[in-house]
């Protein structure tokens, strides 16, 4: 990933229990649906999401090593207000 001059990656904190939606590229069959355990994964339209709580930052690390692991690449993470 390349930035722009004076472009910065924005760090956000984690809520410990809050719902995340993840998106990546590609609909996943359950062979990679399964390797997201406790997560629910819907896929549509060339994308899947995969959405569930999150204990803490360490586990939304995961997820995401993960998806970078199975070689799927990231559309969007951001979490799921229920307000």
């Amino acid at each position: 990933m390349s930035l722009a001059p004076g472009q910065h990656l924005r760090r956000f904190d984690v809520v410990d229990g809050q719902t995340y939606r993840i998106v990546v590229a590609g609909e996943l069959g359950p062979r990679f649906a399964a390797a997201f355990e406790g997560m629910t994964c819907r896929s549509a339209n060339g994308l899947t999401e995969i959405r569930g709580v999150v204990a803490d930052r360490a586990q939304l690390r995961g997820l995401l090593d993960r998806i970078d692991d199975l070689g799927l690449t990231l559309v969007s993470v951001c979490s799921v207000d229920h307000a």
